[in-house]
């Protein structure tokens, strides 16, 4: 990692700007970046899109054009190749329904032949998600409780995580973060707006964490001298379903929510995550602790 270098008389010289790597320079990828722009670290990215490329770049950010799923390429001119040693990789791969590629072709091939690929031995930090846990039936879980996945998504991401920790490059940090919210994004408002019944149990839990505050962890978790390989993500404020949709439709002049508990929970999982081991050991203070008042938050802009 960079660090001071004395100069020839002996003084200490400026430290060299930090060299971060993001894959997948999304809605968390960007803001990330941003955080590190603003503190004079160098930021590569990696992306699939020449046009989410330019859009990079004109923020600051040293495009790369790969897509992690396929097999040649990594070792090319222009991608990882070029790249001098990094202090940090933070994955951050969304999925893509449209793109013909399974979950696990993202985010377990893709991040083995990054991680083979990587130059020197940076911090990686592993965008993963409380989705690794099932329905715990309103339980708390933390990161002693043994993960459950009911969806394929959470399956892979628990192989994901069991690779970064068992490799070479490892065994990094996989930071599990509840459901992101912020500008552009406040969960299932389309379908309040519409009058659409919510599939879900209204007094099921849902946990959350502000887009913001979770730019801020990483940064923070990138930066620590000795982070743990787990965390869990959230504000710490875990809310009931009823309370949350109730709130957004209230502030957007949407209906009352209305729930079928008929149709299928696909993302109703019941459970309480507690972050206390992130704030614990990192100092952390949210900007937004209190998903309800983000609501506000987010809509004053």
């Amino acid at each position: 990692m960079t660090a001071d270098h004395d100069t020839a008389h002996g003084h200490s010289s400026a430290p060299s700007p930090a060299r971060r790597l993001i894959v997948g320079c999304g809605y968390l990828g960007t803001r990330v970046a941003r955080r590190w722009l603003a503190a004079g670290d160098q930021v590569f990215g990696i992306t699939r899109s020449q046009s989410r490329a330019e859009a990079l770049a004109a923020i600051g950010i040293v495009p790369i054009v790969h897509d992690v799923t396929v097999e040649q390429g990594l070792h090319h001119p222009g991608t990882l190749a070029t790249l001098p040693p990094l202090d940090t990789v933070f994955w951050a791969v969304g999925f893509d329904r449209t793109s013909g590629a399974s979950h696990r072709d993202v985010h377990v091939a893709g991040l083995a032949r990054l991680l083979a690929a990587l130059p020197g031995s940076p911090r990686v930090i592993l965008s993963s998600s409380t989705g690794v846990w099932g329905d715990e039936r309103g339980g708390n879980v933390s990161e002693d409780t043994p993960t459950n996945p009911s969806r394929e998504a959470g399956r892979v991401l628990v192989e994901a995580e069991a690779l970064l920790r068992s490799h070479p490059k490892g065994p990094g940090v996989a930071l599990r973060f509840a459901g992101l919210y912020g500008p552009d994004r406040l969960p299932r408002l389309d379908d309040l707006k519409a009058g659409r019944p919510l599939a879900a149990d209204p007094d099921s839990w849902l946990n959350l964490i502000h887009i913001d505050d979770a730019a801020m962890i990483v940064c923070a978790v990138a930066r620590a001298s000795a982070p743990q390989p787990l965390y869990v993500v959230s504000d710490g404020h875990p809310v009931q379903r009823r309370d949350w949709y109730g709130h957004l439709a209230r502030v957007t002049g949407s209906p009352s929510p209305t729930w079928d508990l008929s149709l299928p929970r696909t993302r109703g999982a019941d459970k309480r995550v507690d972050p206390s081991l992130l704030f614990r050991d990192l100092a952390i203070t949210l900007a937004h602790p209190d998903p309800l008042r983000g609501i506000e938050t987010v809509l004053r802009g």
